[in-house]
């Protein structure tokens, strides 16, 4: 159900990271449809481009503009915030580039735990810190979304590298929402439950009978998946002019699931080695397909 004016963001102007597909590409649609300026990256062009185009083309007379940017290196985010200046200032930012899949803890390589928590962690704080900078030193008031995910109030087995980086995410939200606030930027998250979408389903339920607790929606209270427009209500509302006393939360809408569950990974204990191997093969092939579009 949309339950906001189609002009509910007039004159914001919002970075969603990660943009370009699943749940980024789905809110940057949300965004649009309520009036903001949006501006997507990430490091796959082909994907940016088809999706620039898809949601220009859904919402005519909207504004998207795409970037080709690795967050994890803070020199090509300063180059594109420089970018974007040039076109506005920001007035929100939607941190929801990700990269998680699910494994063994004792399995892991450093590179493997890099390869989540220097995207989740490091690429989200210095896109925070490159706007809230910009946002200080123009006086310009802004608000800050990061999706995290319901681990970060219970951990969960077999995504350590993933919990770990969220939770931290999640401290920041509440430390910066008082360091930052006497600026007028607001910071808050979102956790939501299991809103399926092919790039993450790929590497959380890679294979039929690995399915967990944590993407099912029997384990939901609501016994149901969530609906994309519900996320989009949600973080319209917490980019809005009119929840400007909301800061410092991080807000999960999950159906319940972490209430009853908690909707963790933990019941992938079960798996065999020939299961867990045929997990590691389809995320490969996910990863190998992803790493293809990325731009050289």
């Amino acid at each position: 159900m949309d339950i906001f004016r189609s002009d509910a963001l007039a004159g914001k102007s919002i970075l969603v990271t990660g943009g370009g597909s699943g749940l980024g590409k789905e809110i940057s649609r949300g965004l649009l449809a309520k009036g903001a300026i949006v501006h997507i990256c990430g490091r796959r062009k082909i994907v940016l481009d088809a999706a620039a185009a898809e949601l220009a083309e859904e919402t005519p007379g909207s504004k998207v503009f795409h970037h080709v940017c690795d967050i994890r290196e803070p020199e090509q985010i300063d180059a594109m915030m420089n970018d974007i200046w040039t076109v506005g200032p920001l007035t929100g930012l939607l941190n929801n580039a990700a990269a998680n899949f699910i494994a063994p803890t004792k399995e892991l390589s450093p590179k493997g735990f890099r390869a989540v928590t220097s995207t989740v962690l490091d690429g989200t704080f210095y896109v925070t810190l490159a706007a809230g900078k910009r946002w200080i030193a123009g006086g310009v008031k802004g608000s800050v979304v990061s999706n995290l995910v319901t681990w970060v109030w219970t951990g969960s087995a077999f995504v350590v590298p993933s919990a770990m980086a969220k939770t931290a995410l999640h401290a920041m939200t509440m430390s910066l929402a008082v360091e930052w606030g006497p600026y007028g930027i607001r910071l808050n998250a979102t956790a939501p439950g299991p809103f399926p979408t092919q790039g993450a389903w790929e590497k959380l339920n890679p294979i039929p009978d690995s399915t967990s607790s944590a993407t099912s929606f029997e384990t939901v209270p609501l016994r149901r998946f969530g609906r994309m427009q519900e996320l989009q209500n949600l973080i319209v509302f917490l980019l809005s002019d009119g929840c400007d006393y909301l800061t410092g939360q991080t807000i999960a809408i999950d159906g319940g699931q972490h209430l009853a569950g908690p909707g963790t990974f933990a019941d992938l204990s079960a798996l065999s080695e020939a299961q867990w191997q045929s997990a590691r093969e389809a995320i490969m092939k996910s990863s190998g397909r992803d790493k293809a579009q990325r731009a050289p």
